[in-house]
């Protein structure tokens, strides 16, 4: 008994030294395991730029566990969740990421990464979520991402992935959502995709995919929504995915796809919300059975060639979006448009599109039942006939109302005055008759009306001045008469055409006509003008097509058309014009198309310019004309007193040539006495004003041989490199002119002249700091794994401050105001503490006079002023330079700052600029138009402790700041130099702004 019980407590001693043993190991191995999780999240942090300061936790000070954005397994210790979403985050994910073994979810959606996905990733194998999108990542799509068989959602959408999708991904069995939406994927839809039995969502829009849609994801029992939109998919849809009543959304708009659609697609898709199939080749009738879809939300059919009957869609009570337009739908009958009065049971439409079709018939009365959430109905381009019914007006919340190209008759519907929302309303081109009712005065929010193409008579409605809104007005085309109205003619607004052409028109043109100087189009051909061609004319300096032909008017083309610099088309064909062709037309460089026929012109045609080119000129119908070159079959100018006359001239000429250099010899010799005067002066000996020695090789060292990997930017007259000083670890800013350029040696010699005498904070020194690209980013080749820097809402409200600071000092407070001349983004520095500094100087221009002339003489020749873009229309009419001058290009880089959309950005063309682009968005469209990243910043408030939770309490003050600046960018970039702000009034109402950001401890997180 004893020995069994020493046996036993031998045993009992043996395991308790075993388990000693056996925990000491699993300290160890767990000590081991989570030193290997810090390292890998410290390899994370200095892989990434966290520029809001919210890694900051990540130290030895506290356990990982407790990290910001880290979460651990409660069993073990171990890192399970990385959540870093929308932080701002710049760099790359670090290959390290891969020895986070118990890693099971990613959050990095939303910030600014950039490189490769690194392949470690598919080491995790307990990885159950990755979303990675919006961001900047590139490269291809690891393949042994399939080695992560758990997991269940995957995005990386909105980034710019290249490469085929790998078919290995068609293994993850448990994946239940794939985006790769906006990428640069290439290739074709893997058909092992069909392996994905629990898939419910797949969304591979907006990327480069070819081949056809795999029938084999029509066998996926579970998928719910597909979305192959803007590819270049071709073949048809295959029948298996037509026939899954389980598919809830179906988008392959904007592909190359065939085929027509089943006829009992209504019954085969019973459970269908979106429908979108727009902008292929699809063919065929609308089947009947759609009337099934009783749970429709969304159908786009537009921009096919559907044809046939359009069936009823009375069982679609939430339909919200209904676009058949671009077909060949209808015959033109009356029968054509009876599945309209089914649509009034869709009690949340939206928008209506059927232009564009063979429909024909009259409009039914009941479109006055539709939605009162209504706000854009379309007809357009019909067969359609008959009275439009006044019910229309009905429809209060209408913004868009198009119903061009019909042959509707009848008067104009008197409830359209109901609509007090409209913005853009076209009738244009049908047979309305009677006068153009004065109350369209009353629809104050109108930017385009066009009611050409009918036969509307009567005079013009004076009331159409109220709608100050206006920007678009065509009321071409009609019978109307009488005279201009002088109000409707002055409407600044209107900036983007204004044709009156082909009426009876009477009268002269108004000169109120000076008003609208932003206006690019302007026609009123085809009239009985009178008079004279009113000098206030050649204050619309925007315009680019200018039209009065087929009218009377008289006289010789007065002077002032001269400041039209920019325009591209001038007629003034059929009129009573005499005296001789300006000479000044032959500067206009623009032009493409003059024409100057059927007139009294007289003397030389000129040679130079748009008259070198017959096919661009015409002339004929003059027949006092003579010279110019052959192709226009001129007589020659011979005469004995032509010749005596040229002899005149010359003379003339060389005695105002002399007196010319006689002057300049005599300002030179004024000029070089007075500098002889200064070097006598004493020389201030501040440490400012004594500048360090340094040699070429110093520079060239400091610049890594002025390599091109520390190039700042290029201007028109030299390069700019970041250099660093090696005797005291300066960063300095080198510029090395380029003297083979012309005009480079004086524009260094004007900006040391600007310089030399001028302190400002926000002054760029002699010798100063400077750093990388913040507001467009675009690295080269060997920078592109350099994480790409952005600037939040608090430093763009404080640069803006800077900027303006500096230009009030130059243009109020020194001796002699400085006109910088080219301010622009690349002209601006920021020092490592996010103060901007103004330089390049090297176009600026000194103000003689009073310090409060708004254009005063410059010391310096005019030349060439400023950057396209950034440079107020004015200077392209050879304009004196101004303080206004800089207040536009300030305002223009206000606006490019919040928007992040540079002014000569592809979108702007036809007319829209950024300064139109932000006013039409004010007030109530700001965030539409704003820098992500600031929306970002907005979005974020995940966390209490979050740089951005005052926004998530104060969405209003952001929006309320957003509004205020670019309202004052606006302001700025005005197109008339005598309405924008004052550079002083600039700085207060910013800093009004920064106050209202410190009031809510946003400084605190600086």
């Amino acid at each position: 008994m004893e020995l069994a019980h020493f046996s036993f407590a031998r045993l009992q001693s043996r395991h308790l030294l075993l388990s000693l043993v056996l925990a000491s190991c699993l300290v160890r191995v767990s000590s081991t395991t989570n030193e290997t999780d810090k390292l890998a999240l410290l390899a994370f942090k200095a892989a990434v730029k966290d520029p809001y300061g919210v890694l900051d936790s990540w130290n030895h000070t506290i356990g990982f566990c407790h990290w910001y954005g880290v979460r651990c397994s409660l069993r073990h210790q171990r890192v399970a969740v990385l959540w870093l979403e929308s932080l701002g985050l710049l760099g790359s994910i670090s290959p390290h990421i891969g020895n986070l073994s118990f890693l099971s979810e990613i959050y990095l959606q939303n910030n600014s990464l950039v490189g490769e996905i690194p392949p470690q990733v598919g080491r995790l194998l307990r990885l159950r979520s990755l979303r990675l999108g919006n961001n900047s990542l590139a490269g291809e799509i690891p393949r042994n991402l399939s080695g992560c068989s758990k997991l269940v959602p995957v995005s990386i959408d909105f980034s710019q992935l290249t490469g085929e999708i790998p078919p290995e991904l068609g293994s993850l069995s448990k994946l239940k959502y794939l985006s790769l939406f906006q990428n640069a994927l290439s290739g074709s839809v893997p058909s092992s995709f069909g392996n994905l039995s629990s898939l419910q969502a797949l969304q591979l829009g907006k990327n480069n995919l070819g081949g056809s849609i795999p029938k084999v994801l029509g066998y996926l029992s579970n998928l719910q929504y597909i979305a192959f939109s803007g590819n270049r998919l071709s073949g048809t849809i295959p029948s298996s995915l037509l026939n899954h009543s389980s598919l809830l959304w179906l988008e392959v708009a904007a592909n190359q796809i065939q085929g027509s659609l089943p006829a009992d697609l209504g019954l085969t898709l019973p459970n269908i919300q979106g429908f979108s199939i727009g902008m292929n080749q699809f063919e065929g009738p609308i089947p009947p059975s759609m009337s099934n879809w009783t749970k429709l939300e969304y159908i786009q059919l537009q921009i096919n060639k559907l044809s046939g009957k359009v069936p009823s869609f009375g069982n679609m009570p939430k339909v919200w979006a209904f676009f058949i337009s671009e077909n060949q739908l209808g015959s033109g009958n009356s029968e054509d448009l009876s599945f309209l009065c089914s649509l009034t049971n869709a009690t949340g439409l939206e928008r209506f599109e059927i232009g564009q079709n063979r429909l024909g018939g009259a409009l039914p009365k009941c479109i006055g039942n539709f939605s009162s959430a209504l706000w854009s109905f379309g007809v357009s381009d019909n067969l359609m006939f008959g009275e439009i019914p006044g019910e229309i007006g009905n429809l209060v919340n209408l913004k868009v109302l198009n119903m061009y190209n019909n042959q509707f008759s009848g008067e104009f519907p008197a409830n359209f005055g109901n609509l007090p929302n409209l913005v853009k309303f076209q009738l244009a081109r049908n047979n309305l008759r009677g006068k153009i009712p004065t109350f369209l005065g009353n629809l104050t929010k109108l930017i385009i009306l066009s009611l050409s193409g009918n036969n509307f008579h009567g005079q013009i409605p004076s009331h159409l001045s109220k709608c100050r809104s206006l920007q678009w007005l065509d009321l071409s085309h009609n019978n109307l008469s009488g005279t201009i109205p002088p109000q409707l003619i002055g409407l600044s607004s209107i900036t983007i055409i204004l044709n009156l052409s082909h009426n009876h028109l009477s009268g002269i043109l108004p000169i109120e006509v000076g008003n609208l100087r932003t206006l690019t189009t302007l026609d009123i051909s085809n009239n009985m003008l009178v008079g004279e061609i009113p000098n206030s004319l050649g204050e619309c300096t925007g315009l680019t097509l200018l039209r009065m032909g087929g009218n009377f008017f008289h006289g010789s083309i007065p002077q002032s058309i001269k400041s039209l610099g920019g325009i591209e088309e001038l007629d003034l064909s059929g009129n009573n014009l005499s005296g001789q062709i300006p000479e000044f037309l032959v500067l206009f460089h623009s032009l493409k198309l003059l024409n100057l026929s059927y007139n009294s012109f007289e003397g030389m045609l000129p040679r130079e310019g748009v008259f070198k080119n017959a096919t661009m000129t015409s002339i004929i119908g003059n027949d006092a004309l003579c010279g110019g070159l052959p192709a226009f079959h001129l007589p020659q100018c011979i005469s004995k007193s032509s010749k005596k006359r040229k002899i005149h001239v010359l003379v003339l000429s060389a005695c105002v040539i002399f007196g010319i250099l006689g002057i300049t010899f005599t300002l030179v010799f004024l000029y070089l006495c007075w500098l002889k005067k200064k070097v006598k002066e004493p020389i201030s000996t501040t440490m400012e004003d004594t500048w360090p020695n340094i040699s070429y090789q110093t520079l060239l060292k400091a610049t890594g041989g002025f390599s091109s990997m520390n190039l700042i930017g290029v201007g028109s007259f030299g390069s700019v490199y970041k250099g660093i000083l090696k005797e005291n670890g300066t960063t300095v800013a080198v510029k090395v002119l380029h003297l083979v350029h012309r005009g480079a040696l004086k524009s260094f010699l004007a900006e040391c002249e600007a310089l030399k005498n001028i302190r400002h904070r926000n002054l760029l020194k002699i010798l100063t700091v400077c750093s990388k690209r913040w507001l467009h980013p675009n690295p080269t080749p060997s920078h592109m794994n350099e994480p790409t820097q952005k600037l939040n809402f608090f430093h763009r409200i404080n640069v803006a401050i800077g900027v303006a600071s500096a230009l009030d000092y130059l243009h109020h407070q020194c001796h002699i105001s400085i006109v910088h001349c080219d301010l622009k983004p690349s002209n601006i520095l920021l020092d490592a503490e996010m103060v901007a500094h103004v330089g390049d100087f090297g176009l600026a221009k000194f103000l003689l006079g009073s310090s409060i002339d708004t254009t005063a003489n410059q010391m310096s020749s005019m030349g060439i002023r400023g950057t396209i873009g950034y440079a107020p229309p004015e200077y392209a009419m050879r304009c004196e330079v101004s303080r206004e001058g800089d207040v536009y290009s300030y305002g223009i880089l206000l606006l490019e700052m919040f928007t992040g959309l540079s002014p000569t950005d592809d979108i702007f063309r036809d007319n829209l600029t950024l300064h139109s682009f932000v006013a039409e968005a004010l007030p109530e469209q700001v965030l539409e138009i704003t820098d992500h990243i600031l929306l970002q910043e907005r979005e974020n408030h995940l966390s209490p402790n979050s740089p951005w939770h005052w926004l998530s309490e104060s969405d209003g003050v952001f929006q309320e700041c957003l509004v205020a600046a670019y309202n004052i960018g606006v302001a700025c970039s005005n197109e008339v130099p005598g309405r924008r702000m004052r550079i002083s009034g600039v700085v207060n109402q910013l800093q009004q702004v920064r106050e209202k950001l410190f009031a809510r401890g946003l400084h605190r997180q600086e």
